[in-house]
């Protein structure tokens, strides 16, 4: 590690209290946590009441928040998928559209598509958020092993909300992603973007860096040339506006140990503010399909 550059030093701010290091990638540009939990040490650092994807709990502000902007969000989700699919299906042809959500946590999107008539399948790897969304999916939940057992060119769009950056072994798990979309199918990938104002701003408090569960940290292109080396392309990229606001209410409470809601308030605005022109949003939706 000595010839490589320390991009910053992050702390696991959540469980452990560890600190780690962000490496850049010179091949690809984004950033790598080091060192990395392996496969059984990993899981490790997701045992918090506090992982709120993994619950449908709303204890205090952060959680309300969370479970208000996500129904907002459902909804925005659903209008993607269903007009990429649009444009994938000439009309009158769009009956069995198939979706693969990867990382469902609790499954509430993929409840919000099968309500609108989609044919859905999850991967959660968490078994208590899994039993969660089996409730409310009709048992469409399985563990990661399932990612094997699904034929190719099974799925009409594949989805990965905040979840590439969890993900060990990324560019194997990018080619199986490939392999299961159907040949005029789309990839949707929501990532943190390190490269907006706010996570300049917060620096190593920045909540999104969030190490070491997320083992990659993404700017657009990065993902841009990740998915050329799967001959693929992004064809769009959509911002995420509400992150700015709930990623800087944690970043104040880790950099001041409490809640300072007019400065996180004004942070997200301005990190909005001047992505309308850098387009250096919070978080990033790329849209990508073969090329």
């Amino acid at each position: 590690m000595k010839d490589k550059k320390v991009y910053l030093k992050v702390k696991d701010h959540s469980v452990s209290g560890e600190e780690f290091q962000l490496i850049k990638n010179e091949i690809y540009g984004f950033l790598e946590t080091v060192p990395q939990p392996n496969e059984t040490e990993l899981p490790e650092y997701y045992k918090t009441e506090d992982y709120i994807s993994h619950t449908d709990s709303k204890r205090n502000l952060f959680e309300n928040a969370y479970h208000l902007v996500r129904e907002i969000s459902l909804k925005r989700k659903l209008k993607l998928i269903n007009s990429v699919s649009l444009q994938n299906k000439q009309e009158g042809n769009s009956k069995n559209r198939t979706l693969l959500d990867v990382g469902c946590g609790t499954g509430d999107f993929l409840q919000t598509a099968q309500n609108d008539h989609w044919t859905i399948s999850g991967i959660e790897p968490n078994i208590r958020a899994r039993k969660i969304a089996n409730k409310k999916t009709k048992e469409a939940v399985f563990g990661v092993d399932q990612l094997l057992n699904f034929t190719e060119n099974s799925f009409d769009v594949i989805t990965l909300w905040h979840v590439l950056e969890h993900l060990p072994n990324l560019e194997n798990q990018l080619s199986t992603f490939k392999h299961l979309l159907k040949p005029d199918g789309t990839l949707i990938i929501a990532v943190p973007n390190y490269k907006s104002y706010d996570a300049l701003y917060y620096k190593n408090f920045w909540a999104a860096f969030d190490a070491p569960r997320h083992l990659w940290h993404f700017a657009k292109d990065s993902i841009s040339k990740l998915m050329l080396s799967k001959n693929m392309k992004v064809v769009e990229i959509l911002p995420m506006t509400f992150d700015s606001y709930y990623v800087s209410m944690l970043s104040e409470k880790y950099k001041k140990g409490s809640l300072n809601i007019f400065n996180a308030f004004r942070i997200g605005f301005l990190s909005n503010l001047k992505a309308r022109r850098s387009g250096e949003y919070s978080s990033l939706i790329y849209v990508i399909k073969n090329k």
